[in-house]
C-alpha cells in the first residue's frame, strides 16, 4: 500500500476497488491541512480511474478520526477551504466536484466531527463495534460545517439527529446502527475484510447501472422526486442500448455473472 510523499493518505488499488487509508495514526488520525487535500486527490484520482468502480475509505491503526485538527485547519476554514486541483469534494460542502461512483467507508475507534460527515456523505457506511461517535463541535463553540446539519436528520429523522447536534454527546455502534447512520456492526477483526467484500460486490455490478443508480437517487434529493421520475425514461433507454445490458441479458439466460465492461 502506498502513501503519498506528502500527505497522509494511502492507496492500494485491488481489482476494481481503491481502497483509501487515512494514515496520521500518531494523531489519531486527525484531519491536519495535508490529509484533508490528500483525501480529496485520492478521490479525484478514483473518480478519473475508469477500471476503479468502487472506492473505500478506511483508517489505519486504532481510531478513524479524531476529528478535526483545529489548530492546524482552523485558519482554512476562517477563510474558506480552496480544493486542490483534480480534487472530489468528499463532503459535498465546500464547492467541489462530487463523486459519480460509489463510496464506502469503514470505520473503529474515534469517529468524529467531519468523519461522521464523510460517512453522512457516502454510500454505505460500516463499523466496528467498538467504533465511538460524537458530533461534538457545538461543545467547541461551532456547528457541524461539513454536512451534518443538512443529512443526520434525512437518515435518523429530526429527533434522532437532533438529540446528538445540540448536546455534542458521544454515542456507540449500536446507536449508530439504530439511527442508521451505519448498515453493519461487525468485531473489529472483521470489520476491513467485510467491507472489501463488499466494495467488490459493488464493483462487480454494471458500471454503468450502478452510476445511473446513484445519480438518480442524488436527483431525487437534490431536484425533487419529480424531477428524478421525468429523467427515468431516458436513462433507462440509454441502459438498454448498452453492451452492459446485453451481456445482463446473456448472463441472466446462462445462468452466471455477469462480465462487465462499463460500455
Amino acid at each position: 500500500m502506498s502513501s503519498s510523499s506528502v500527505g497522509r493518505v494511502s492507496r492500494e488499488k485491488r481489482g476494481h476497488i481503491m481502497l483509501i487509508g487515512l494514515d496520521r495514526v500518531a494523531k489519531r488520525n486527525a484531519f491536519d491541512q495535508a490529509m484533508l487535500d490528500d483525501l480529496v486527490l485520492a478521490l479525484g484520482e478514483y473518480e478519473r480511474d475508469d477500471d476503479a468502480r468502487c472506492a473505500l475509505v478506511f483508517a489505519h491503526g486504532d481510531h478513524f478520526t479524531a476529528g478535526l485538527d483545529l489548530a492546524n485547519v482552523g485558519e482554512t476554514f476562517r477563510t474558506g477551504w480552496r480544493l486542490p486541483a483534480g480534487a472530489i469534494d468528499a463532503w459535498g460542502t465546500f464547492g467541489g466536484q462530487r463523486l459519480s461512483k460509489p463510496l464506502l467507508v469503514a470505520v473503529q475507534g474515534y469517529c468524529y466531527t467531519i468523519g461522521i460527515e464523510l460517512m453522512l456523505a457516502a454510500d454505505i457506511n460500516l463499523c466496528a463495534s467498538n467504533t465511538r461517535f460524537a458530533q461534538l463541535e457545538v461543545q467547541r463553540g461551532i456547528f457541524p460545517f461539513a454536512g451534518a446539519t443538512l443529512r443526520l436528520h434525512q437518515v435518523a429523522g429530526w429527533g434522532n439527529a437532533m438529540r446528538w447536534l445540540l448536546t455534542g454527546d458521544e454515542f456507540d455502534a449500536h446507536e449508530a446502527y439504530r439511527l442508521g447512520l451505519v448498515q453493519e456492526v461487525l468485531a473489529s477483526e472483521d470489520l476491513l475484510p467485510r467491507a472489501i467484500w463488499l466494495a467488490e460486490r459493488v464493483a462487480a455490478q454494471a458500471p454503468l447501472g450502478i452510476k445511473a443508480t446513484l445519480a438518480s437517487a442524488r436527483q431525487t434529493v437534490n431536484e425533487g422526486e419529480e424531477a428524478a421520475a421525468a429523467a427515468l425514461a431516458l436513462v433507462a433507454q440509454q441502459l438498454l442500448a448498452s453492451d452492459d445490458a446485453k451481456e445482463g441479458l446473456r448472463a441472466q439466460q446462462e445462468q452466471r455473472a455477469g462480465h462487465f465492461k462499463g460500455r
